[in-house]
């Protein structure tokens, strides 16, 4: 699987994830007041993990742009190439080793 069809598939991942979070939420907190405090710690955490998918996505989305562009692999940065270990490992990277740190 070449590193954009990896990228394309985690998107649909983190869209279903959306869509189920986004089904969670829409749900009516329980009539009982010690439930509803359970219902609002899930809400808030399910809010944060949408938050978080959405900027998976974005950093996705600019990565496959990047391959597109022919600037994948290049750290933004100092212009070296990014290690291939260190986009297998994170395929989003934008900044080789030495400038991430």
């Amino acid at each position: 699987m070449t590193t954009a069809e990896t990228l394309k598939a985690r998107l649909v991942e983190l869209e279903a994830e959306i869509a189920r979070l986004d089904g969670e939420t829409t749900q009516q907190l329980s009539p009982k007041f010690a439930d509803q405090a359970n219902d609002l710690e899930e809400l808030g955490t399910n809010e944060a993990l949408e938050a978080h998918y959405k900027q998976e996505i974005e950093q996705i989305t600019r990565a496959l742009h990047r391959i597109e562009a022919g600037t994948y692999g290049t750290c933004e940065n100092c212009g070296a190439d990014i290690n291939p270990q260190r986009l297998k490992a994170q395929p989003d990277a934008t900044r080789c080793i030495n400038c991430a740190a």
